[in-house]
Parts: C-alpha cells; structure tokens; sequence
C-alpha cells in the first residue's frame, strides 16, 4: 500500500471536487496538502501538471519537500509547486492550498480590483478584504512572493489576470475558502454593475473578523 495514502486520496478527491463544481476546466489549477514533516524535512503532497483530473489515481499526487526535490511519484508535480510552498513557509496555520480559475474571481482580477469586507461570511471565513497580488507569470518565483505577500493573514487572494487561490486549515476549509470567494467576487460585480459597493463598517469587521481569528486558533 502507498504511503500517506489517505492524504493523496484527500486531495485527488478535492481536484476533482474542484473540476465537477466548474473552478477550473480541463488540466487547469492545483491543489496541495502539508504532510506531516519527518524530522527538519518539511513535506506536501500535490497535483501533477497537465493531467486530466478525472483519470487521475491517487498514485498519481506528487509528495515533494518544501525544497521541491521529489520524496515519492514519478511525474512532474504541479508548475505552481513554489506558489504553495511559499505559503506554507510563511503560513503554519494553513495546512491546504487550493489555486483555482474560477469565473467571477478570475473576471475580478481582470479588472485589477481588490476585493472590500462587503459580506460578513467574507470576513469571518476568509478573514476580511481579498487582496490582489500583481502580476507574474505562472510557475514563478515573483507570482509566489506576490502572492504570499498579498495574502497576509488572510485565507483568500487574486491572482491578476490568472486566477485564485484559497487556502485552510485542511482541505475542506480550502475548498470551503474557494466557494466562498467565488460567491464573494460574484456579488460583488453585480453590485458594481448596479452602481454602488457599500463596505461593512470597522465595527462590523471587527466582530466578524474575532470569528475568523478564534477559528485559527482551534485546528479542525
């Protein structure tokens, strides 16, 4: 039996989640788990570039370390393999990250928008605005610092002119985070199409953003 099987399993599950509810088409977006490090040497497990996700095995997710050599799997692993290991580098309290290409967060990040506290669940799930991060080209070491960067503390960020990425404590909090996002980009297009984006107050974020920081601090 291959190991950490079950966590291979978990994110072959949530990539191919991620294609049926339409976030990405075809071999598009990566999805990677932190693995529980042996001794100094830190480990994920991640998606393989330009596979087709439905004819996917288990098998078939890469585990790396956080220096991207391989530790088990024989095929490339994903090209934005730097992209989530810079954030679990910066971020000890994420545990999944997810990059998708999803419609409304992709259109948002054409436009070259952040994304303002406009719903409560943004702020308690995903920790308050969504950041763009500027543009680098796909696989680099720039879109990775950029993105970290724009992150912060928070579970949610835009890729200009590329797409997004939601990160969790687990894989369904990542998963949770790129649903959410979706939503949270939706709404706020048609209330940019209807003229007028209304912010919650400090206050308002202030409240919601507690529920956001005491669930960090109780893994699931």
């Amino acid at each position: 039996m291959s190991r950490w099987l079950k966590e291979k399993k978990l994110v072959l599950e949530a990539a191919q989640a991620m294609l049926a509810k339409g976030l990405v088409t075809g071999t598009a977006g990566n999805i990677s788990l932190r693995l529980a490090p042996e001794g100094n040497r830190y480990l994920l497990a991640i998606t393989p570039t330009s596979r087709q996700y439905d004819s996917l095995t288990a098998d078939d997710i890469q585990v790396l370390d956080f220096d991207a050599r391989k530790v088990q799997g024989d095929l490339a692993p994903s090209v934005e393999t730097s992209l989530h290991i810079g954030i679990y580098r910066a971020r000890q309290d994420i545990s999944a990250v997810i990059h998708t290409h999803s419609i409304s967060a992709s259109a948002v990040s054409v436009a070259g928008r952040d994304i303002p506290p406009i719903l409560e669940e943004q702020v308690a799930c995903l920790g308050g605005e969504i950041k763009l991060a500027g543009y680098a080209p796909s696989g680099s070491q720039a879109l990775a610092e950029k993105a970290v960067k724009a992150l912060g503390d928070r579970s949610a960020v835009l890729l200009a002119n590329h797409g997004a990425i939601g990160a969790g404590r687990d894989i369904a909090d990542a998963f949770h985070a790129c649903e959410l996002l979706e939503k949270v980009a939706s709404v706020y297009l048609l209330a940019l199409s209807a003229g007028k984006v209304t912010a919650l107050t400090e206050e308002e974020q202030r409240v919601a953003r507690a529920i956001y920081d005491n669930a960090r601090k109780n893994p699931p």
